[in-house]
């Protein structure tokens, strides 16, 4: 097994934890795992994006050319991905930012309302987990358990508190799946 994972959107999206999760996740589950961080010139507001490979071998590199899956938080990341994506991978949309379409037919195209779910919940700051959900809902790569238990270990105890919120936006992703 082995997916490699693109995730992009704007810096205050949660990109880089929702990438730190999943590849915790993969690591809890005895999995060979790599994150690579990347930043525009701003950080909040600015462009963001991880690298994320979670597999059964060895990572030779963390860095990914043409990923099995890339989930894009906003336009100008679907813009900059989408055309990467293996042909038969998945595209994951945040439709609620992202109204245009990717101009791919050979994908799997999972348009999640992230932000709309996520205001919904009350906490328009969890459209990263709704994505994450909806991705370990598509593909399987970890287990939901395993991302909750990589949520528990990696949130900082200031943000402990919004663990069970952060819990229903997943299982809320998952649904879409």
């Amino acid at each position: 097994m082995k997916q490699e994972v693109i995730i992009a959107g704007f810096g205050g999206q949660g990109v880089m934890l929702l990438g730190q999760l999943l590849a915790n996740a993969g690591m809890y589950e005895g999995e060979n795992v790599s994150w690579m961080p990347s930043y525009g010139p701003e950080m909040r507001g600015g462009t963001a994006n991880c690298h994320v490979i979670v597999s059964s071998e060895p990572v030779a590199s963390p860095y990914i050319v043409e990923p099995d899956t890339a989930i894009v938080m906003s336009l100008p990341s679907m813009e900059k991905f989408a055309p990467q994506v293996k042909k038969g991978g998945l595209l994951l949309i945040n439709s609620t930012l992202i109204e245009k379409d990717p101009g791919r037919s050979d994908l799997d195209i999972l348009k999640v309302p992230a932000n709309k779910i996520a205001n919904e919940l009350g906490n328009t700051r969890i459209a990263n987990m709704v994505a994450l959900g909806a991705f370990v809902g598509r593909t399987g790569t970890v287990k939901m358990e395993t991302i909750i238990e990589a949520m528990e270990k990696t949130l900082p105890k200031r943000h402990q508190d919004f663990i069970p919120l952060n819990t229903e936006a997943l299982k809320r992703g998952a649904e879409l799946a």
